[in-house]
């Protein structure tokens, strides 16, 4: 829902200023978003006649309006405010409260002033929630007072990759889900938008949604600037443009996000321009009809430039042809910065009249070409905007999601033959050829001199020094009198004495100002062109310049310096001075490194003199795993901080990451560190690296080194996989469907505890990995506890190889975090340890969803009742499992994980009658009815320990145990077998057909052992 304030004005405010008056405005917020109105100058019965609107979230939020007054020097000053439940609006009569009048209340009830005066507004709600972030409607709240809420990581990080194309691609669906999926599919095929000659087109029932005439508009608008060309819109709109920032991307995801070889402004004019071709050749390859363009018109006094489009979808196998209407609102046109957000409404699909699909194109200038050719990033993202609250919105998501990727695939496509694309990774490799061309700014000594010292404080102080000196020179000298004698002359009145104080506190600010000024002199550019030492990973930093740098100084400026702090080492930039815009170019090299390094720190300072502590002026972090090399290769970065947030400051650098040794970095890593683990470390093949590269989505240079199948316990264990990179650490299950994933840097971990063996997990130590205080949020959902300090912690359990996957993590997490001496001291206290065996080197080819076929299948003459015993924990299950060859049989109870599924863990060892080895199993196993309720599924997901290959595949059965109705005390068992292969092996097929024929021995004496229990006569 959308929420509508109107500020209209306010009577008898309270005089804050020494001449009796006030400077007010306005500051209304709610929830995380907040605005404020124009100052009004020396008034106490001002006038703002704005309007804002908020997206609602919550109906139990307040809305807050306070007045403030503005104070120039100092911190502005509180008049009043008042709330307004959200619910109040929403229970009143048509959802406003109208237009009144509203006192305005002191901050605390001890105030002295009870009477802050009154404010006049008009609040309203609406179902209308199109809008694309909670803005306001009028150009005067476009003055950068916007406060958009936290983001969880900075803005140079993207998202991430589609899942690996190892994942399953889909699930089985249950018999009364068949019709979700239908109405899911629908959607899919919709906005696919693929033709089918074998389907019929619109019913001649359906009415027609037609393009809005522009004409009418304008009569109902009476703007009479609605019927100007579109060139004519975009430069009032870029006349009116008050510098806001860019819009966030929507959250439904990414669809298009690429650099073309084109200007913004002429990339804006191909898509969105009258009779735009691209338009028209997307619109036949996708199949669509009856394409029908309104005028562009201008709207909020020029602020906004909109127009409506209408087609016909083609039709598809799952749905017929449908009408869509597409109103195209331009949000920001500055001449270099476009932003247009499309709100598609389709009432004819199925719910249709239920949601709204938004899209948001943000055409924005691209990275600098060496050539000097102008080009445009192109960012398209999306987003559901339900109207009305359904049951079928996860439905409706999944299907507008597939169907805007596939449709979205054939724009970037079509785009790209139309557009020349920028190949951002040949711009990040032409690393020398960007470097050379940057030029650093050469300023001589005087000119820096006059711009530094040319103040209010040094010309007063010169000034007022010359005035006394030529005072001395003019005036004679003074007869001894009161405590003076020869060589000693005191002031003679307090005026003297002021002047004196005056001349002693301006010449100790220019002392200052001048030791400042020398010290900075000799910074000055102290790590700038410094070349790296040694062969590996090599960083280099480009610092180009900084933009809306907080001031500091008394003069209203900064003396700005950057820090970048990577692996333990830092590089300083030179000082500029008195600038908030200051422009480097300057070029900064770590030393290789062994490793490729996870973040780097850059914080910005002014410069306050030798002995004085910095002023940060804003801070920032960049994640390399969580960026693509390519991006950095010219990028803006936010900076954070109080300062920093409140002028939107921000850097222009250049990062580039190279490796200078090749593939034997990669070698010489794996050495290292199979030397601490005391096993064989094999280098994966490049798909293996690709597929784990997809899975998380990490940039190219990540690659992996080793995996175990293990349990993350939360609520209840979740059997997955556990990947180690040299920089990460990660988890991805697909346990019945539910995929869980997540990772997090080495770095990040604070401390590493082993728990031993209990019956809480399964038999097995497990590992207690804690995060520092505020690391690895993105991770939260995946960790089990949060202490009361913030740090997450996950458990991880039922290890394959406990000791192979513990000394691994070990090793690698102190390669990142212990110095050359630490390690070497690790290294001689774990010596002594057992050498451990080596296993066959594997392939990791990813985790998916075993074949499934049938084993056995058989008719019991006992009861559903009687033979779900077997599954209970109890007496019969202890029992039989003993029989078949089943030593320290343990099982946790059914714990309830959602409605109608229940789930345990199960540990046993192997008689040696079963296998020579021995062996140790872990499953997992959840139980849930039929859709008919006459019969049960348990499915089991089977790990086996220490026999030949047992972590190179688990196993997946499903036991469907069914009534019978024709028979009172019978039922059917049916049982199925998959095996899902985590690594590849040459014994494949030997193992299958082993494991196979073992299982339906051993099912088949179970149930004989289950029957013979309830029927003794047998």
């Amino acid at each position: 829902m959308k929420l509508t304030v109107h500020v209209i004005e306010a009577r008898n405010l309270l005089a804050m200023d020494f001449n009796g008056s006030s400077d007010p405005y306005v500051k209304i917020q709610l929830g995380k978003y907040r605005f404020r109105t124009k100052v009004v100058k020396k008034c106490l019965n001002p006038l703002w006649d704005e309007e804002f609107c908020f997206r609602v979230e919550d109906l139990k939020e307040e809305l807050t309006i306070s007045v403030f007054d503005e104070d120039k020097y100092f911190n502005d000053d509180f008049v009043g405010q008042m709330k307004v439940p959200i619910s109040e609006v929403f229970n009143a009569d048509n959802k406003t409260l109208g237009t009144a009048w509203y006192p305005l209340q002191p901050k605390t009830k001890k105030s002295k002033n009870k009477d802050c005066g009154d404010i006049r507004l008009t609040i309203s709600l609406s179902q209308n929630n199109s809008f694309l972030d909670p803005m306001p409607t009028v150009p005067s709240s476009f003055n950068g007072d916007y406060v958009p809420p936290t983001e969880k990581s900075a803005n140079i990080t993207r998202e991430s990759p589609a899942l690996s194309p190892y994942d399953p691609m889909e699930e089985a669906i249950p018999a009364k889900q068949e019709k979700s999926c239908k109405v899911g599919g629908r959607f899919f095929q919709f906005f696919l938008g693929k033709t089918e000659e074998t389907i019929s087109t619109t019913n001649e029932s359906s009415v027609p949604l037609d393009v809005p005439n522009p004409n009418a508009s304008e009569n109902q608008s009476g703007d009479p600037s609605s019927g100007i060309t579109f060139d004519e819109g975009l430069r009032i709109m870029e006349s009116k443009d008050q510098g806001g920032e860019v819009p966030n991307n929507l959250p439904g995801g990414v669809l298009v996000d690429q650099s073309y070889l084109i200007s913004p402004a002429d990339l804006n004019s191909l898509l969105f321009s009258p009779n735009s071709k691209f338009m028209k050749s997307l619109a036949e390859l996708q199949g669509t009809t009856d394409l029908q363009e309104g005028t562009w018109a201008l709207e909020n006094d020029g602020f906004r430039l909109k127009r409506a489009v209408s087609y016909t979808k083609a039709a598809t196998k799952l749905i017929k042809a449908v009408k869509a209407t597409e109103e195209q609102t331009y949000l920001k046109a500055d001449g270099k910065v476009f932003a247009v957000l499309v709100s598609v409404s389709t009432p004819d699909v199925p719910y249709g009249s239920f949601f709204r699909v938004e899209l948001l194109f943000c055409m924005m200038p691209g990275p600098e070409l060496p050539s000097g050719d102008l080009s445009s990033h192109l960012v398209i993202s999306w987003r559901m905007n339900f109207l009305q609250s359904t049951m079928m919105k996860g439905m409706i998501e999944g299907g507008a999601r597939q169907g805007l990727k596939d449709s979205y695939v054939q724009f970037a496509d079509l785009l790209s033959q139309t557009v020349k694309p920028v190949d951002l990774k040949e711009l990040g490799s032409n690393k020398e050829q960007i470097l050379a061309s940057l030029q650093m700014e050469h300023e001589s000594d005087w000119k820096l001199a006059v711009r530094y010292f040319g103040n209010f404080t040094v010309v007063s102080a010169v000034f007022l020094g010359l005035y006394v000196l030529a005072h001395i020179l003019l005036a004679m000298p003074s007869t001894i009198q009161g405590l003076e004698f020869i060589g000693l002359d005191l002031p003679d009145s307090i005026g003297e004495v002021v002047v004196c104080g005056i001349l002693v506190l301006q010449g100790e600010r220019v002392l200052e100002m001048i030791a400042r000024f020398m010290q900075a002199r000799l910074q000055r550019g102290s790590d700038h062109g410094v070349k790296a030492q040694g062969d590996g990973w090599l960083l280099t930093i480009a610092l180009i310049e900084g933009r809306s740098l907080a001031a500091v100084d008394s003069t209203g400026f900064s003396d700005p310096y950057v820090v970048f702090s990577c692996n333990g080492k830092t590089r300083t930039s030179s000082i500029k001075f008195q600038i908030l815009d200051p422009q480097w170019n300057e070029i900064f090299e770590f030393d290789a490194m062994d490793e490729p390094p996870s973040t780097m720190d850059v914080e910005v300072f002014d410069f306050d003199g030798p002995f004085d502590e910095a002023t940060s002026l804003g801070h920032a972090e960049i994640n390399f795993v969580k960026s693509n090399l390519s991006e950095l290769a010219d990028v803006w970065i936010p900076l954070h901080g109080k300062l920093a947030q409140a002028c939107q400051s921000k850097l222009h650098l250049r990062v580039f990451l190279n490796n200078t040794r090749g593939t034997d970095i990669v070698k010489d890593y794996l050495t290292k560190i199979q030397k601490e683990v005391g096993k064989k470390i094999n280098v994966r093949s490049p798909q293996a690296n690709s597929a784990f590269q997809k899975l998380f989505g990490l940039p190219p240079e990540e690659f992996l080194i080793n995996d175990f199948t293990c349990h993350l316990k939360r609520n209840f264990p979740l059997q997955g996989r556990l990947f180690l990179s040299p920089r990460i650490i990660g988890f991805h299950t697909n346990m019945f469907g539910h995929r869980t994933k997540f990772f997090f840097l080495w770095e990040d971990i604070e401390d590493i505890h082993v728990v031993p063996p209990s019956l809480a997990t399964v038999g097995s130590p497990s590992l207690v990995i804690i995060l520092r205080r505020g690391r690895g949020m993105d991770a939260k959902h995946g960790a089990k506890t949060q202490d009361e300090e913030g740090r997450l912690k996950f458990h991880f359990q039922s290890f394959v190889s406990f000791h192979v996957a513990h000394r691994t993590i070990m090793a690698l997490w102190k390669a990142r975090l212990l110095t050359p001496e630490q390690k070497v001291q690790i290294v001689e206290e774990e010596s002594e340890a057992k050498s451990l065996q080596t296993e066959e080197s594997g392939l990791f080819l990813g985790i998916e969803d075993a074949s499934m076929s049938e084993v056995y299948s058989s008719v019991l003459a006992i009861p559903i009742n009687s033979l779900m015993e077997l599954f209970s924990g109890g007496y019969v299950d202890r029992k039989v499992m003993e029989k078949v060859g089943c030593l320290d049989y343990s099982c946790t109870p059914w714990e309830f994980v959602k409605p109608d599924v229940h789930q345990r863990q199960l540990c046993y060892k192997f008689d040696k009658h079963v296998s020579r080895y021995g062996g140790e199993v872990t499953s997992t196993q959840q139980k849930s009815p039929l859709p008919g309720r006459n019969g049960w599924v348990i499915e089991e997901v089977m790990t086996l320990q220490g026999i030949p290959l047992g972590d190179y595949f688990s196993l997946h059965l499903k036991y469907q145990v069914e009534d019978l109705p024709t028979r009172s005390k019978a039922c059917n068992v049916q049982v199925f077998l998959g095996i899902a292969w985590l690594k590849s092996t040459r014994h494949q097929k030997r193992i299958t057909k082993n494991v196979m024929m073992r299982l339906a021995e051993r099912l088949k004496e179970m149930f004989s052992i289950v029957e013979k229990e309830f029927m003794p006569g047998k």
